[in-house]
């Protein structure tokens, strides 16, 4: 083989090599994509567990779009209100930490509430399960009850019970809503921590079609919402649907409903209390107890059925005498329908 020849292909190939690099360079240098250095700074504030809770495809697109000033500095769920200073801090604005959510199962329908409809074999997860027909649960719009979302959790806030229905560590729960996403029948709801009533079904049949299913299933009688005392109740397609901005957590549903499919999270209600200013205008009874727990004759100081309250605080808003008191629980409030 010639060596001059060899050298003179080596160098022309050399000579290609450079000029395609300065071309990469001059190239990279033109094209190159500015990287606002703040969001670097967003990025280091977030905790990293990447869940998409934001609403982002994890933490780096939660930054990008931060900076971009297309997402807020509050959205995410996992680092809370303390993330949410920092984020605020390095885009200069005011920091306002959303009000916390958990994830909350919407049906009772357990291994004793809820029968199967067919013997299922074949993988132990909800969402191949319901693949057949629905999944195997005689209510098709109940929970499964193979724990698919305590596998998807990543934060470990979940677990199985007994029943074969998810538990939830308020706790550990951070309203990613990785399992909210992954529940092929939707009965994983986020709603905020502070909320004490809500409905836990998912079924839209109604009367027989559900009690056939389901010992706990709501069957749409839509007796909730006739005693709704602010109209945050509405029945649509056989289930009530709660507007959460005025539901005041009265629990009078709960009371209500014949098939106890309503959630009260209340650790303890107070109890109405009658006191010496009443002068017996009768009110109290006639126009906002719907239990019955008020009794007296007119003119006459009346007297509350302690069994028979619940706590609602309903008849403290029609008192023009400030005759009744809220008292026990968590103590003695003074015309306090919300105390719990």
């Amino acid at each position: 083989m010639d060596l001059l020849l060899l050298l003179k292909a080596a160098a022309g190939l050399g000579i290609l090599g450079l000029l395609l690099g300065v071309v990469l360079l001059v190239a990279s240098i033109r094209l190159a994509v500015k990287v606002d250095p703040r969001e670097e700074r967003v990025r280091s504030a977030l905790p990293g567990a990447n869940c998409g809770g934001c609403g982002y495809p994890g933490c780096d697109g939660y930054a990008a779009a931060v900076v971009a000033g297309e997402a807020p500095t509050n959205a995410c769920p996992v680092g809370g209100a303390s993330v949410a200073r920092q984020v605020a801090d390095i885009m200069g604005t005011d920091a306002s930490a959303p009000e916390p959510v958990v994830a909350k199962l919407i049906c009772r329908g357990g291994t004793e509430q809820a029968p199967n409809r067919f013997q299922y074999q074949g993988a132990t997860n909800c969402r191949q399960a319901a693949l057949l027909l629905g999944g195997p649960k005689a209510c098709i719009y109940g929970c499964i009850g193979m724990g698919h979302c305590v596998t998807v959790c990543p934060f470990g806030a979940i677990r199985l019970g007994d029943d074969n229905l998810p538990v939830i560590d308020e706790k550990k729960c951070t309203g990613c809503g990785a399992c909210v996403r992954e529940c092929p029948k939707h009965v994983l709801r986020l709603l905020p921590a502070s909320k004490l009533v809500y409905l836990a079904c998912a079924s839209h049949d109604k009367g027989r079609a559900v009690k056939a299913v389901c010992k706990v299933g709501c069957i749409g009688c839509g007796l909730c919402v006739k005693n709704c005392p602010v109209g945050a109740l509405k029945l649509v397609d056989n289930l009530p649907v709660m507007d959460e901005a005025k539901c005041i957590d009265c629990g009078i549903c709960v009371h209500k409903c014949p098939t106890n499919s309503f959630i009260d999270r209340a650790r303890g209600r107070p109890r109405a209390v009658i006191n010496n200013n009443c002068n017996g205008c009768t009110l109290c009874a006639t126009k906002a107890c719907k239990f019955k727990a008020i009794e007296g004759e007119p003119k006459q100081k009346h007297r509350v059925i302690t069994e028979k309250c619940i706590g609602c605080g309903e008849c403290v808003k029609v008192c023009p005498k400030d005759a009744i008191d809220m008292v026990g629980a968590l103590g003695h409030a003074h015309s306090s329908p919300r105390t719990i």
